[in-house]
């Protein structure tokens, strides 16, 4: 018999004894404000936490606990409450107004890299593991998948069971699954593998979690929903955690640089975070508390750090101690580069360099199985396509 409560409670053997029945039981909770604990329970049921015990019938199988902690365990921490794709959506998004730059044509593009990226950091999918792969550039080498659980997120399940379905007739390079899932290519026959209207799920996405909200705005002949900041502080949370980690003076990484503790790779999502939103265009959006001459300088130690993670093993992408500049790796950084050596503004920054390199190395030791973690060298494959989009665009 169904309860008021919301469970319906299985009579068992027993179990008729009790000296309540579901009426009696819920005027009894009625009179009181609470409820009892009944004898007619089964003792493998438990609730989710002293403050919903006995009160509103909730409760949860032990064994999702401990699936839970076993996740954990394999991929080496807890998942974020923001996916990287998210965060960098909405350091794009205006505050107020809650739309994105029209002028803005490369995030569609960066983002499908963040969905690659995110189901590499769940340890969802990774290169495949041949020994001739290093013969051929890092964005040509083919993605597998090895885990197609799904991952509680729409958009990254949708791409890995697409990615787990043509697994099966033929195996994709990195850089071709970018350009498939931004409907980049000439082939009807994989048309259906663009992932469709991103942004605007991304941003319902965040609604749901309490980060956005919903408007409606007129824009001449036609309405749009638009998606303004509800939450301006977890925006401002992943700000400061971006403008920490590019005007950091110390090789120690600050905290206040990284995600919460027990974050897995929170070390390395923060290298994603801002390479990503660089190459997005979105970055200079966090800028706006700097003066020109910061601004420039995160600018330069941003280049820097993508400069060192488009390569595999992280850290061999030529970072120089002989005194010349660091080639920047992205079209963007070179005309930056340009623009400070006709000033006369180029000296090497020394202790910048130390910096990234001792961000390296944090990043190595979130490595499983070092330089064959195929996880991490697929998310530098992605970061090698996106470091180029300004250029392709």
């Amino acid at each position: 018999m169904a309860s008021a409560g919301g469970l319906s409670r299985r009579r068992v053997g027993g179990a008729t004894s009790s000296s309540y029945n579901d009426e009696d039981d819920d005027a009894h909770r009625a009179s009181n404000g609470h409820s009892i604990a009944d004898t007619s329970t089964p003792p493998g049921a438990q609730h989710a936490g002293s403050a919903f015990e006995g009160g509103n019938k909730i409760a949860f199988d032990p064994r999702d606990l401990q699936q839970d902690a076993s996740e954990e365990a394999r991929i080496g921490g807890k998942m974020p409450r923001l996916t990287i794709m998210e965060e960098v959506l909405l350091l794009g998004i205006k505050d107020k107004q809650g739309y994105l730059s029209f002028w803005n044509d490369n995030i569609s593009y960066a983002l499908r890299g963040c969905i690659l990226i995110e189901l590499a950091l769940r340890r969802r999918i990774a290169l495949v593991r041949d020994p001739n792969r290093r013969r051929i550039p890092i964005i040509e080498r083919l993605v597998e998948v090895i885990d197609d659980r799904q991952t509680g997120e729409t958009i990254l399940d949708e791409a890995l069971k697409m990615m787990k379905s043509q697994q099966d007739v033929e195996k994709l390079s990195i850089n071709s699954w970018i350009d498939l899932m931004s409907g980049e290519t000439w082939n009807v026959m994989k048309i259906g593998f663009q992932l469709k209207q991103v942004r605007e799920r991304l941003a319902k996405g965040l609604v749901d979690k309490g980060v956005l909200r919903t408007e409606k705005r007129n824009f001449l002949l036609f309405d749009m929903a638009t998606h303004p900041v509800a939450d301006v502080r977890t925006k401002e949370s992943i700000i400061n955690r971006v403008v920490t980690l590019l005007t950091s003076t110390t090789t120690a990484l600050p905290p206040a640089a990284l995600d919460k503790e027990g974050v897995q790779c929170r070390v390395l999502r923060a290298v994603c975070l801002v390479c990503a939103a660089y190459t997005a265009s979105v970055l200079d959006n966090a800028f706006g508390r700097l003066g020109y001459e910061e601004r420039e300088a995160a600018f330069q130690r941003c280049d820097e750090i993508l400069g060192e993670f488009v390569s595999w093993p992280f850290g061999t992408g030529g970072m120089m101690t002989s005194g010349a500049p660091t080639p920047a790796a992205t079209a963007a950084g070179r005309r930056r580069q340009a623009t400070r050596l006709a000033s006369g503004s180029g000296g090497v920054e020394v202790s910048g360099r130390e910096v990234v390199l001792g961000l390296v190395q944090e990043v190595r030791k979130e490595a499983v199985g070092g330089e064959e973690d195929v996880g991490f060298e697929l998310i530098a494959g992605v970061l090698e396509v996106l470091s180029k989009l300004d250029s392709l665009i």
